[in-house]
């Protein structure tokens, strides 16, 4: 009888530990696969997230010019980051019959904020990336100076004339007068030198 109730009590025990271990096993996958679930839905969060912030990252800006003269659609249009001369021309419906297709660098990059000016078959080749200096002023206009005129200027000879006109024609118009600074062979004294004899 002793005997009997012994394995009695040692089965009851067996069968509570495997009850026990049981549950302890189903309590460790749950928890498992809720990390998994975890894991997989921030991994998929990361990457839907990132297409977006590399396309903001990536994405041109835009740029306004004000395309004017010979063309067929004159008028103010936005353009991407980057665009050229040739693009404002295409968006303002191409060149008109009458105008100077030879009076504009189409490979100019354009500057946001410029007045693109097309000229007529005839006229003075103008290119402009911005006004003229108003009437009366002296100075000699960045963006619109031949070589001649800024050969006038102290210190600067017909080689910085030069250098002064291909970074005009690689880079856009001068925003301001420090960007000579950019021109190869011009340094700060150069620059103080005709910094009151120039504009933009």
């Amino acid at each position: 009888m002793i005997v009997a109730m012994g394995a009695q009590a040692v089965s009851g025990s067996r069968r509570r530990l495997g009850i026990g271990a049981a549950i302890t096993l189903v309590v460790v996958v749950a928890a498992v696969t809720i990390a998994i679930g975890i894991v997989r839905t921030g991994t998929e969060s990361a990457v839907e997230t990132v297409p977006d912030a590399v396309s903001e990252t990536v994405a041109p800006g835009s740029v306004y010019v004000h395309v004017s003269g010979e063309v067929r659609m004159p008028g103010l249009y936005r353009l991407d980051q980057g665009a050229r001369v040739v693009d404002a021309v295409a968006a303002a419906g191409g060149f008109s019959d009458e105008a100077s297709r030879d009076g504009v660098n189409l490979a100019r990059p354009v500057s946001d904020g410029e007045q693109l000016l097309i000229p007529a078959e005839g006229a003075a080749q103008t290119d402009v990336g911005a006004p003229a200096a108003p009437e009366g002023d002296s100075r000699v206009n960045l963006n619109t100076a031949d070589l001649a005129a800024l050969d006038t200027l102290p210190r600067v000879g017909p080689a910085i004339a030069q250098r002064i006109m291909d970074w005009r024609e690689e880079n856009g118009r001068f925003t301001s007068v420090d960007d000579l600074m950019a021109v190869p062979g011009i340094g700060e004294k150069m620059l103080a030198s005709i910094r009151d004899l120039v504009t933009v």
